[in-house]
């Protein structure tokens, strides 16, 4: 089984991805951040801060800053991403999340949305259609703090991917 985080970069997705690797120690299950980028959509990339305001989109950079982020969060998880066509609407973004979720037999699915309401069903991101998959359990991570995000990057540089950092020595 997996916690799998959808992930594009924000602070909510940290949020989640270190919540998800907090939970991951209890349950002794692997964590997933998975990102779906529209390819060559510049608007979209620029609006997630995975390009700047005046480079070309670039897909090969995109994938590696994201990578990179999820690495320095978490370096024990693993880290897969999709791409679909640039004007894919939000429904297949979050297909293609679902149908990883499945593939990767997901117990858990761990979504940052600043727009959650008191139902799952008024999330207004793609998470609301992630969330009504009962295959999977949804946490719906809706604040940045209580977090541990700034001590994870300010860790140890002795660190290394797929390491064990997170389990007792």
């Amino acid at each position: 089984m997996t916690l799998v985080v959808p992930f594009d970069g924000s602070e909510l997705a940290e949020a989640a991805l270190v919540r998800a690797t907090e939970f991951s120690t209890v349950f002794e299950e692997d964590v997933l951040a998975v990102s779906v980028i529209r390819k060559g959509n510049v608007k979209y990339a620029r609006e997630h801060d995975w390009i700047g305001p005046n480079e070309e989109f670039d897909l090969e950079t995109v994938v590696t800053a994201l990578h990179k982020q999820v690495m320095a969060l978490c370096p024990s998880s693993d880290f897969r991403h999709t791409v679909l066509d640039r004007y894919a609407p939000a429904g297949a973004v979050a297909k293609a999340i679902r149908k990883m979720a499945k593939r990767e037999d997901a117990s858990m699915v761990f979504i940052g949305s600043e727009n959650a309401g008191h139902l799952v069903t008024s999330i207004s991101s793609v998470g609301g259609s992630i969330a009504s998959d009962d295959a999977y359990d949804v946490v719906i991570v809706r604040h940045r703090n209580p977090s541990k995000i700034a001590e994870l990057r300010n860790a140890s540089p002795h660190r290394q991917p797929k390491s064990d950092f997170y389990l007792p020595e």
